[in-house]
């Protein structure tokens, strides 16, 4: 995981409401960016999965930040679900305003792809951070960490808490996201070949909701009886999982792992809830997808393997194979360290 930056100080506010963050975006200057550099069309837009999450705006305040570092335009819209189709007006909207580049969480690895590569036509620049589309629908894809480390460290961590031998279950986001579904067929892989006492008796999704995600806790809990541990790889999900525990007989009988942010996870990990955690550094996230899309309309990458680009304090990154470029490895949170991070 990569803290070359300072520490967030506070999770970014809500975002404005897609009309208003939208108005202007293409213009060579504006409140969030001041006046587009270079001789490309510096305008850069933010579509997270859903807005009021606070893992979005954590990584939306790393993009802002870079944008601002390159005197470029920031801007950011999205959904108020994280629903497949949710994102596609917010597209074509942005297509017509005329924005250099797009930076992308998708909920779905097809549905959005006609409406970006309408974009690509009209010479925006796509790239898509966290949750990738089909390669052929982007540009580049800023990947959190390899998703091989990222099951891994999930299943290691689930493992040890439960003594390496009973049943778990998974907590997801929603059915459709690529990230989550790759992870999860990995750590069904990793349970096979490493855990043969472990056994996963189910996969939910709590669709990056919070009360739907604590709903979803209580059936699993109240289904399998027996079960021992809970996964969830989604920060909405581990949050609402925990609220659960905490305030529950379950605390201190069922373990939680997953991906969470400090922030969020630090109240059920100092009281015992939530033994540890996951994560790379949203905001380095979002920092690291704004230079991407700067290299790209600057044209000093393509997307090809091999291309590489300096992203601000972060430093040099190489695009590898279908144009994917790795943040860095994930890192694990716990009582012993949490309270050395903000975000």
């Amino acid at each position: 995981m990569m803290f070359a930056r300072k520490r967030v100080t506070a999770v970014a506010a809500l975002a404005v409401a897609a009309a208003v963050a939208l108005s202007g975006c293409a213009s060579t200057g504006g409140d969030d960016g001041g006046d587009s550099g270079g001789d490309g069309n510096l305008a850069i837009t933010f579509l997270p999965k859903n807005l009021g999450n606070p893992y979005f705006d954590t990584s939306s305040k790393g993009g802002k930040a870079a944008v601002e570092e390159f005197g470029g335009t920031f801007a950011e819209v999205g959904p108020a679900e994280a629903t497949p189709d949710a994102q596609v007006s917010y597209i074509n909207t942005a297509t017509q305003q005329g924005v250099g580049a797009l930076v992308v969480s998708a909920n779905d690895p097809k549905a959005i792809c006609d409406a970006l590569n309408e974009a690509r036509d009209a010479g925006v620049k796509v790239v898509t951070f966290d949750s990738d589309t089909n390669p052929e629908c982007r540009d580049v894809f800023i990947n959190q960490a390899d998703s091989e480390g990222i099951a891994k460290v999930q299943v290691d961590q689930i493992a040890e808490q439960i003594g390496g031998a009973g049943e778990i279950a998974i907590l997801s986001a929603s059915a459709n996201a690529t990230n989550q579904n790759a992870w999860i067929d990995l750590m069904e892989d990793y349970l096979v070949s490493d855990y043969p006492d472990i056994t996963l008796v189910e996969t939910v999704y709590g669709d990056d909701d919070d009360q739907t995600s604590f709903d979803k806790t209580a059936a699993l809990l109240q289904t399998h009886p027996d079960l021992k541990g809970i996964i969830s790889p989604t920060t909405v999900g581990i949050a609402a999982a925990a609220r659960y525990l905490s305030t529950s007989d379950y605390k201190g009988k069922v373990s939680l792992t997953g991906l969470g942010t400090p922030n969020q996870m630090r109240e059920y990990v100092e009281d015992g809830t939530v033994t540890s955690f996951a994560l790379w550094n949203p905001e380095d996230l979002g920092y690291l997808a704004a230079f991407a899309a700067q290299a790209l309309i600057e044209g000093d990458i393509t997307g090809e393997k091999g291309d590489t680009f300096t992203a601000g304090d972060l430093g040099e990154y190489t695009v590898g194979d279908d144009g994917v470029v790795l943040l860095g490895d994930p890192f694990v949170f716990d009582a012993d360290n949490i309270g050395e991070f903000d975000f």
